[in-house]
């Protein structure tokens, strides 16, 4: 028989016998009115997972994951304000449930079940995805099993004492808020959650204040893989700078009051807590999960026997609150509700089409004070002496930090942080001098966590900031990638764009140093970038370049709400002369502030019309190079500098070489997963068969003279140009 209705069955069965287990006497200083409110929301919980397999069944309902055996969530939730932001883990239906009773005019049955649906008028994501979530309960939706969630927490909590400080425009949270997360036993164990947890602590052991709950909701189970039992709370419970607490989370009473004095801490003393609460697991993992294929008979029997809803109607009986009939009654009233609603919900229209699916990727516009700009006696007392120098040519590195202290002298919500970009300045002096400009609030130094670096930017974003992280070399990404990947570039998909998380994510990368870091430092992949939907790469060749596309690419994210990657070239950094020592040649004057260039805006140098050369970064400084040479050789050579890799600009790519004979694409990333690839692609699906590619071989890159053994070389260039054209 199916476990679901087993559970159903020894519930009615032990109500009618008054068969209830044993347990503590219930506080009496929480109302009986209360501790029926509570269970009503618990019960709804229960009723919406049975609901949820009746409408799978049916083939009208979609992802049965259920909250069965977490109900004393709905405890945590009463103990907490709808002000306060929650992250949710996946089994917490009933703590939704017991927010929306705070909040006037919520629909929960009706909201919940067309979210079971995948229907198109789903509240939170409009049919996108099974999530929790609601934008008038101040839940943002949660996909996660891996507690990918948690850093963004993190850097929520500290997004509000921040805004005390120095208030954004789009501020969200109160001054008196605290951030909750919630996740799994199992999950708790994940680098994800390891990480974040320890960067509460870090920032928590510094006084810095972190107003973060972090609730464990226990189970003893990771889907088929136990936890140990103890294990949580040896791990979690002596941690410097985190306070914690636990509670029986089958007592709704005691969860409740030991839930009050977690966020109570949290509120008054402004430093996160641990709150782990113990529950059980009912109906197996998901609707697809036979329990029995891995667990012990006695153990599942045992879990069942502890339900939740059990132990509630002993404490509504013992306290007077309600009689286990009353109780009864209002399971099955639920029941019935939810069936009637169900029966509607199953009519509602899903998505049905790509646009539809779609619709949100990109995430919607949003209206921000017009600004003139930094004032010239706000920038001459920021920049001093260096006001003179931007008239003079000047490196990339140089150009970017100012273009970035020009950025925020006119917005007092961007955020600077990152590994060494405050004192230090940055390992390559890109944000020197920042902090001392702008106080350390706004350029912060921040622990060696990319993951933690990247949460911290989507948790100010979701409280009105406009975050530039820094991840110091490209290769560094790769161990935080989901939080991209998974995280911000999803946020705006599942919340029907009702959530964003905009920000411009620095990163230094790309081939070519001299003698310095091999693989490590010199990353020449983008594959895991390139294919994440919405997701805007923007990779300059020059300074003037760079600080015009940063200026856009703030602007898209102030402004549109979008996830934007700048990728530096790191070897460019410092780059002068193009074709000899001393001619200072691929070095340039600091452009306006005002002057930006728009995304999917391309170079072009040239008008020749034998070859056109389609490059960025570093291929477009070793392209320039080599057109002096094809030049010389009688080959009329147009230069195209990509600048903005994704989305890929086709239509002014098509534009800027129709009128070229051959298109050559150089691409210092590898062969296979590159630009190049999808350039090539492009091209073909043009009509143009008269195309060729330089690329960087498939290998990782070697530290000393053999930097640039496996990358594209000016020789390559030439080489590959005279061939085309002569082919």
């Amino acid at each position: 028989m199916d476990r679901a209705v087993i559970v159903h069955e020894n519930f009615l069965r032990r109500l009618a016998a008054d068969d209830l287990p044993s347990g503590p006497a219930p506080d009496p200083g929480i109302p009986k009115t209360k501790l029926t409110e509570l269970f009503r929301s618990q019960v709804l919980s229960r009723q919406l997972d049975r609901t949820s397999r009746a409408m799978q069944a049916s083939g009208k309902g979609f992802y049965t994951i259920g909250s069965s055996g977490h109900e004393g969530m709905a405890a945590v939730a009463e103990a907490l304000r709808p002000t306060d932001m929650a992250f949710l883990h996946y089994r917490d239906a009933a703590f939704q449930i017991q927010r929306a009773a705070q909040v006037p005019g919520q629909s929960p049955v009706w909201d919940m079940l067309l979210s079971f649906r995948a229907a198109a008028a789903d509240p939170i994501s409009g049919g996108r995805h099974k999530v929790l979530g609601s934008r008038a309960l101040n839940i943002p939706p949660q996909t996660s099993t891996i507690a990918s969630h948690l850093p963004k927490a993190v850097g929520a909590a500290y997004s509000i004492g921040l805004a005390r400080r120095s208030t954004p425009e789009h501020c969200h949270l109160p001054d008196d808020s605290i951030v909750m997360c919630s996740f799994g036993d199992a999950s708790s164990n994940h680098s994800t959650a390891q990480g974040a947890i320890n960067t509460a602590c870090w920032t928590s052991f510094q006084s810095v204040p972190l107003p973060v709950l972090f609730v464990c909701e226990d189970n003893g189970i990771g889907i088929s893989v136990p936890t140990p039992r103890g294990w949580v709370a040896a791990n979690y419970s002596n941690r410097p700078g985190l306070r914690y607490f636990s509670c029986d989370g089958l007592d709704m009473a005691q969860t409740l009051r030991v839930s009050q004095a977690a966020a109570d801490y949290v509120r008054r003393t402004r430093k996160p807590a641990f709150l782990h609460v113990t529950t059980v697991r009912l109906y197996g993992h998901a609707g697809s999960d036979v329990e029995m294929t891995y667990r012990d008979k006695a153990a599942i029997e045992a879990s069942e026997a502890n339900d939740p809803l059990l132990h509630s109607a002993r404490i509504l009986r013992d306290s007077g609150a309600n009689t286990p009939m009353e109780a009864l009654e209002i399971y099955h009233e639920t029941e019935q509700t939810c069936s009637r609603v169900s029966q509607e919900v199953m009519k509602q229209e899903t998505l049905v089409n790509s646009e539809q699916v779609m619709a949100r990727i990109i995430p919607p516009a949003r209206a921000c004070a017009p600004t003139n700009g930094p004032t010239p006696d706000a920038r001459a007392g920021v920049f001093g002496n260096d006001i003179k120098q931007m008239k003079e040519p000047q490196p990339m590195n140089r150009l970017i930090g100012w273009a970035l202290a020009d950025l925020m002298l006119e917005h007092g919500e961007i955020i600077v942080a990152g590994e060494d970009v405050g004192r230090k300045g940055g390992v390559y002096g890109v944000t020197q001098k920042l902090q001392n400009r702008f106080g350390p609030d706004r350029v912060i130094d921040t622990l060696l966590d990319e993951q933690s670096i990247l949460g911290l930017a989507m948790g100010m974003a979701h409280n009105g900031f406009v975050p530039i992280p820094e991840i110091q070399f490209l290769a560094y990404l790769h161990n935080a990638e989901d939080q991209l990947r998974g995280e911000a570039a999803t946020l705006s998909f599942f919340s029907d764009g009702q959530y964003t998380n905009p920000m411009v994510l620095r990163i230094a990368g790309l081939g070519y140093q001299k003698g310095f870091g091999g693989h490590f430092h010199n990353d020449n992949s983008l594959a895991v970038l390139r294919d994440i939907p919405g997701l805007i790469i923007a990779c300059p060749s020059n300074g003037a370049d760079a600080a015009m596309m940063l200026r856009e690419s703030v602007r898209l994210a102030r402004e549109e709400q979008r996830v934007v990657v700048f990728l530096e070239p790191i070897a460019l950094y410092p780059m002068r002369d193009l074709h000899e020592a001393g001619d200072t040649g691929w070095m340039t004057s600091y452009p306006a502030p005002d002057r930006r260039i728009a995304l999917g805006d391309v170079g072009i140098d040239g008008d020749g019309t034998d070859l056109a050369i389609i490059s960025y970064a570093n291929g477009y400084f070793l392209s320039t190079q080599a057109s002096k040479t094809l030049k010389e050789i009688d080959i009329d050579v147009r230069l195209i500098d990509m600048r903005w890799l994704a989305p890929m600009p086709i239509n002014a790519l098509l534009e800027a070489t129709k009128d070229c004979k051959n298109v050559l694409i150089v691409d210092e990333c590898r062969s296979t997963g590159s630009q190049s690839e999808g350039l090539m692609a492009m091209f073909a699906e043009a009509g143009r068969t008269r195309v060729a590619r330089v690329t960087a071989q498939d290998s990782f890159i070697a530290t000393g003279p053999a930097y640039a053994a496996t990358l594209p070389s000016t020789a390559e260039i030439i080489a590959a140009a005279t061939t085309l054209v002569a082919s």
